[in-house]
């Protein structure tokens, strides 16, 4: 899973705004929440660019340690709570609704939406309903603030 994050971590910011509030369909295993700090974000944001052009894992794990984490893991557990969070943050007002309530909410939009080809809308769904098999409400809400101070930063970084 955290090979995931870092190979399509670019991908993310689009997966967000297309699933509108929904888990990510690649985030289905729950991710395991923690505390995350400014620090981190900040240096999560700056670690991007370079992140997305490193060719092997080596040199990936050397952009985190440049970056302050203490390895590569750190780094793809911050991406995880971040993109967590960032499905579950409206991107045009930065409201946030739990995970949980969020993914309901996108498969009642999915569900009305007519602009979708059967096969798609049944593949949204699919996936919605897993997500929210594994969705958890967010453990450290202080998470929250920090994640919508940086929205647009990471959403930069990750496109």
């Amino acid at each position: 899973m955290r090979e995931r994050f870092r190979v399509y971590g670019p991908m993310m910011a689009a997966l967000a705004a297309l699933y509108a509030f929904a888990v990510p369909a690649g985030a289905q295993v729950a991710t395991k929440q923690m505390k995350l700090t400014e620090k981190q974000i900040v240096a999560f944001i700056a670690a991007q660019k370079k992140m997305a052009s490193a060719q092997v894992e080596t040199e990936a794990e050397a952009i985190a340690k440049e970056h302050g984490f203490a390895s590569l893991d750190e780094i793809d557990d911050v991406e995880a709570n971040i993109v967590l969070l960032m499905g579950s943050i409206d991107p045009l007002t930065h409201a946030f609704v739990e995970p949980p309530v969020a993914i309901k909410r996108r498969i009642d939009e999915v569900t009305a939406d007519t602009s979708l080809s059967v096969d798609e809308r049944e593949k949204l769904l699919q996936d919605l309903n897993h997500s929210l098999k594994t969705a958890e409400p967010i453990q450290f809400p202080e998470n929250v603030e920090l994640v919508k101070k940086y929205y647009d930063k990471i959403q930069a970084a990750l496109e």
